[in-house]
């Protein structure tokens, strides 16, 4: 819910929806005035883009619409599904891969996809090593991209990432 509460600020709505979490897994949930709640953070977090009228972090193109939505779905099932050591590494890896070419986890534009996997991966990246930013270079440099990204971070802390190596490997 925390993360919605964000969302909701980044995309400058007024706030005051409320949310709850369902079940085990804790699914989040908007109670809507009229109707049945939403469930869920993928469609929870669309309604909030179009409530804003910011459709375009959705993705503009039907290609990049499907990219975004697969980095959603990843988001849910892998990230929020994932509790092992094992589990964050694999995470990390595949990004690590995947952004080798990319600014953005859709390409060359930004997304919900980038905000919700920011906000998914923050708690991990704050306990990663220097060592371990640097095995994943292209997620820590995707990382502090979006963290500085305006209105992204709110009160979320800064994950330092060191820019200057002290040692290099040229006498």
């Amino acid at each position: 819910a925390e993360e919605l509460e964000l969302l909701e600020r980044l995309l400058g709505l007024p706030g005051g929806n409320k949310y709850g979490v369902q079940g085990e897994r804790k699914v989040p949930v908007l109670q809507t005035n009229n109707g049945p709640g939403l469930t869920g953070l993928m469609t929870i977090a669309a309604h909030l883009v179009r409530q804003a009228r910011k459709e375009q972090l959705l993705g503009s193109t039907a290609e990049e619409k499907a990219v975004v939505q697969q980095w959603l779905e990843y988001r849910v099932t892998r990230v929020n599904g994932g509790s092992s050591k094992e589990d964050t590494r694999t995470v990390l890896k595949d990004l690590n891969i995947h952004l080798e070419d990319k600014v953005y986890l859709a390409g060359n534009i930004f997304t919900l996809a980038d905000i919700l996997m920011y906000y998914g991966l923050h708690h991990i990246m704050v306990d990663l090593t220097v060592q371990e930013k640097e095995k994943y270079l292209n997620v820590s440099r995707w990382f502090n991209h979006i963290q500085h990204y305006h209105g992204v971070r709110q009160h979320l802390s800064n994950v330092v990432f060191i820019k200057n190596r002290l040692y290099t490997n040229a006498h």
